[in-house]
């Protein structure tokens, strides 16, 4: 396996317009891709900067009392660091290197917005890192 690159950040957020004001309007990303998905009741955000994308995944209704994601940052679905992707030319063939090594990965999938095949694994502290195309 050659690790490329890293592929994008992903982030929690509870205020999907306050968060858009600011990485766009203030921080100077652009818009990529912006879509509600409606399976998940939440909004992703596609930004990038220069070469660096930044995915910020908001619920689709007030987060007041963060019964949706609760405020730890030691589960994955909590507010912050979502994963760490890194790009990689050919994910399955990633993923079996990774299994040879002893290391678990989910199946890989396709990203219904980008249509790049990805699979996550875990570091030794249950941290979510992505390999994607």
């Amino acid at each position: 396996m050659n690790l490329k690159a890293v592929h994008h950040v992903a982030i929690i957020v509870s205020d999907y317009e306050k968060s858009r004001e600011f990485y766009v309007d203030k921080l100077g990303f652009e818009i990529r891709r912006e879509n509600y998905r409606e399976k998940q009741q939440d909004y992703k955000l596609d930004l990038v900067l220069n070469d660096v994308e930044l995915e910020i995944f908001a619920p689709g209704k007030k987060d007041e009392d963060y019964s949706v994601h609760p405020k730890r940052p030691s589960f994955p679905e909590a507010y912050g660091l979502r994963h760490l992707a890194f790009q990689v030319d050919d994910a399955e063939k990633a993923a079996a290197w990774l299994n040879s090594k002893g290391i678990e990965t989910e199946p890989v999938r396709v990203d219904e917005f980008s249509g790049g095949k990805f699979t996550f694994f875990k570091d030794p502290d249950g941290l979510p890192l992505e390999l994607h195309e």
